[in-house]
């Protein structure tokens, strides 16, 4: 049988190893048996197994999955920086190279407030590659509720990001109920204290939720944007792609969840919102000396 230490990469073989997981930590219970908490390395998710379910994957199956994940993510990244080129998503269709060539402006400013730094460092590589000015604040889950309108003060963003991890708890049956939930409760409680800062849903857009997190709660509490409605699990970037749809857009217009979607990996069983408002405003003429 393997041995399972703390950093090994491990698949759940209840689930048929469809998810791959890093072991962040070891607890034995009192009975003997060692209980293994696991992070999704690209999903957004916290889970438990017994060592008995889980599996070392070969170093080949290791790398075959990292090197989808990179092309995956490589691959919206192009496909987001093509669509900008051509359109900068004003809804007018796509610009004649004149005009293209002529108009700057400024996007909208990120938040991005996450629970846990491996993936808050992902997605803060992520908007440095798609050209979006973001901050982010390592704060945990329960702890973002109360950390929330000092750091709103302190930055007054265009969009913020309300992110780390959730789940299900196992067995649950109710899905509207905050307490089958690891953290959603932490999040929509820091959406409704945002919300009474700035209650305005064109001045301030919110994402927030994780993996499975209760969809409904959050969105009531004041969300633009939130996972998930199907309760699946949500791809580490897919907040990174919503900023950048809507810090892109113009203010002028209101963009459909379909369009802000689109770019996501995980899609609209993973994430849903309302129609919003672009934050992107033109400039022009464009300097000779940017």
């Amino acid at each position: 049988m393997d041995e399972f230490n703390v950093g090994d990469i491990v698949v759940r073989k209840s689930y048929g190893g469809d998810v791959y997981f890093k072991i962040v930590q070891i607890i034995r219970r009192q009975d003997g048996q060692k209980v293994y908490l696991l992070k999704g390395t690209e999903l957004r998710i916290l889970a438990d197994a017994f060592e008995g379910d889980l599996e070392k994957p070969s170093f080949d199956r290791i790398n075959d999955n990292n090197e989808n994940y990179k092309k995956k993510v490589s691959a919206s990244i192009k496909k987001v920086l093509l669509q900008r080129k051509s359109n900068i998503y004003t809804g007018k269709g796509i610009l004649s190279q004149r005009t293209a060539e002529n108009v700057s402006g400024k996007a909208g400013k990120v938040l991005h407030i996450d629970g846990d730094e491996e993936y808050l460092d992902i997605c803060l590589r992520g908007y440095r590659q798609l050209g979006i000015k973001a901050f982010g604040k390592l704060v945990s889950e329960s702890s973002q509720p109360m950390a929330i309108l000092p750091l709103l003060k302190e930055y007054r963003p265009d969009i913020l990001v309300l992110t780390g991890h959730d789940a299900m708890i196992k067995g649950t049956k109710d899905y509207k109920n905050l307490d089958s939930y690891r953290n959603s409760r932490y999040f929509a409680e820091a959406v409704k204290n945002a919300r009474e800062y700035e209650p305005s849903y064109d001045d301030l857009v919110i994402f927030a939720g994780a993996c499975q997190s209760c969809y409904e709660a959050i969105m009531d509490a004041g969300a633009n944007f939130a996972s998930s409605p199907h309760r699946v699990l949500i791809h580490a970037l897919d907040p990174v792609f919503i900023c950048e749809k809507i810090a892109y857009s113009s203010i002028s217009k209101f963009i459909s969840p379909i369009e802000v979607l689109e770019n996501t990996i995980t899609g609209e069983k993973g994430i849903g919102g309302l129609q919003t408002r672009g934050k992107y405003r033109e400039s022009s003429p464009k300097s000779p000396y940017e």
